[in-house]
């Protein structure tokens, strides 16, 4: 299984036989090398997204119709997308799961908000959600923009993920000290990679209170465009 970071809350998870693009906001993402495009895509499967957010969905639309890839979240926002942008989709919600290229994605709950900018304001775009990501003998918890959540007690117990990919530049999600709080009270995590941090001077720069508030975890700083192998 191989993780790889595309700066801000977008990855490229290559897990089974799926290579899912996640939340893939390339265009215009400060931290993203606009010259190494064809690097992030090349080999992609599906595009997974978290919210409506334009930093989440921004290149998706693009990326969908460019690769022929569904789309792959919550039903008001992915079948919505299907009829406004005649893209392939696979709708779900929380709570469900769906098997793409061999990996199990079950929906789980986040807590933020989610819409995109219309002509006469904000378009709803369903709920946000995170994801649980199994295969390759892992599972991922994918927090997607949240805080913390009590509902993070039963979905680390029943899904016991050993991997978390927690957003955590504070602002609009948790914080670095908020992200480790979750993570030492509910998670057993092996590995945590932060996101969501970085881009803009308003997040987190760093991940060391993160690291700090979880010894005996290996948490990586991702690189943009660097594998991180698991």
């Amino acid at each position: 299984m191989k993780i790889t970071w595309l700066g801000h809350s977008g990855f490229r998870i290559a897990i089974e036989q799926a290579v899912l693009l996640v939340d893939p906001w390339l265009t215009g993402n400060p931290l993203f090398p606009a010259d190494r495009r064809e690097e992030a895509l090349a080999g992609a499967t599906h595009i997974l997204i978290t919210h409506g957010h334009g930093d989440h969905t921004g290149d998706t639309v693009a990326i969908a119709k460019e690769r022929g890839l569904p789309v792959v979240g919550i039903y008001d926002l992915v079948t919505w997308l299907q009829e406004k942008e005649g893209i392939e989709g696979i709708g779900f919600n929380k709570g469900g799961t769906v098997t793409l290229g061999g990996a199990r994605v079950t929906m789980v709950q986040a807590t933020h908000s989610s819409s995109m900018s219309g002509e006469t304001g904000p378009i709803y775009t369903g709920t946000e959600s995170g994801y649980m990501i199994a295969g390759d003998g892992h599972v991922i918890y994918l927090s997607g923009d949240t805080d913390i959540m009590a509902d993070m007690g039963w979905m680390g117990e029943y899904h016991r993920p050993d991997v978390g990919i927690l957003a955590a530049g504070g602002h609009f999600t948790m914080d670095m000290k908020r992200a480790a709080f979750a993570a030492r009270k509910y998670f057993d995590f092996r590995t945590v990679i932060p996101c969501h941090y970085r881009t803009f001077p308003v997040l987190e720069q760093s991940a060391e209170a993160l690291a700090q508030g979880l010894p005996g975890v290996e948490v990586i700083e991702p690189q943009v465009l660097v594998p991180i192998e698991i």
